[in-house]
């Protein structure tokens, strides 16, 4: 019983320094203790704590307005027109609303906890990991006391506020990612339509591969038996950066390689998809987008050099590891009067990721 309010008691027990090693020193060093207590102005003035509590839920309002603000500049200033200025005054008023938004939260919370807060040293000492019962009834009655102290329950003006201010907050970013897709209008319709936008790409009937990024169209003869070609669309050569190069590359772009035509394993539906042995894929993953690259010739394997998943050409492109989540989309080709290899049509199927709803 002599050790019932022992709070160390249970780390007690567990010392056990080895007698050979204990020293006995003649002067110990002594605790510092804590220096006097000084008060603040806000705990000698009632007024200026009344101050001091106004001051913190304004700043909090304040971050409100602020992300209120970032949210409106979002549609004030539009950036659908593709001029820098505009584009310019809309990252820098955004910037602002939320920068004021986030700096006006981290200014109230240290001005309550500086000026309204309980402003008492206390030393807390170590303890285990597990404390006893009685330790973490202690806690819960150390929380309440923390939470009197702080005035975070009773003083409801700071409290709301601050709820108010980090709910606001977050509102500015969300609003963003409105800007992610472009907005469908009459003249287009699935402008905003990510699905339809992943499923038509630059291919069409009779238009040429072509080698990337020269663009120049690909003779079947030219693809050799084992060989891996870089393919885009031949008209993708005349876009401009400007009008969407890089969107529509990103889309269109194609893996072209020959096989043995016995080496292919077609289902009947797209036996006439290949030509000569000749198979093209979609360059772009189906796991999260990332280039798929790397041609193994003697296996017919695929790497995605990313997440390391492999797709077999002599198989429909089918995931044979890694995380991707279907075949890469295959590109219908065959030949023209020339001999140039040209698409039969677009891809069947959406490009890219598999999160996207596909039809």
């Amino acid at each position: 019983m002599a050790h019932e309010d022992d709070a160390l008691e249970h780390e007690r027990a567990s010392w056990k320094p080895s007698s050979g090693l204990a020293v006995a020193v003649t002067d110990p060093v002594k605790s510092p203790e804590l220096p006097p207590h000084r008060e603040r102005v806000t705990d000698k003035d009632p007024q200026a704590m009344r101050r001091a509590v106004r001051t913190v839920y304004t700043l909090f309002y304040l971050s409100v307005a602020a992300s209120v603000w970032a949210i409106a500049a979002y549609m004030i200033f539009p950036i659908e027109s593709g001029a820098l200025i505009d584009i310019r005054y809309n990252n820098l008023f955004i910037g602002l609303g939320i920068a004021l938004a986030l700096l006006a939260i981290g200014v109230g919370a240290i001005h309550w906890s500086k000026a309204v807060m309980s402003d008492k040293e206390f030393i807390e000492p170590r303890h285990a990991t597990r404390g006893r019962d009685e330790t973490r009834a202690g806690a819960v009655q150390a929380f309440a006391a923390a939470n009197e102290e702080s005035g975070f329950g009773r003083r409801t003006m700071i409290r709301n506020s601050l709820f108010a201010a980090l709910a606001a907050s977050i509102l500015p970013g969300i609003t963003l990612f409105r800007g992610l897709a472009p907005e469908s209008t009459p003249e287009h319709p699935h402008a905003g339509d990510p699905v339809y936008r992943l499923e038509h790409t630059m291919w069409k009937e009779g238009m040429r591969l072509a080698h990337d990024p020269s663009g120049r169209p690909i003779r079947a003869s030219e693809v050799t038996l084992g060989s891996a070609f870089h393919v885009i669309p031949e008209e993708l050569a005349g876009i401009t950066h400007h009008d969407g190069y890089l969107e529509e590359k990103a889309k269109a772009i194609v893996l072209l390689m020959r096989l043995l035509p016995e080496d292919l394993n077609e289902p009947e539906d797209k036996k006439d998809w290949s030509y000569d042995g000749i198979v093209a894929y979609s360059k772009v993953c189906t796991h999260v987008g990332c280039p798929v690259a790397l041609y193994e010739q003697l296996t017919h394997h695929l790497l995605c050099p990313c997440h390391q998943s492999q797709f077999d050409v002599a198989n429909g492109a089918a995931v044979i590891f890694g995380p991707a989540a279907r075949p890469l989309p295959q590109l219908p080709i065959t030949v023209d009067d020339e001999g140039y290899l040209v698409a039969r049509s677009d891809f069947h199927e959406p490009v890219g990721p598999s999160f996207w709803e596909r039809h």
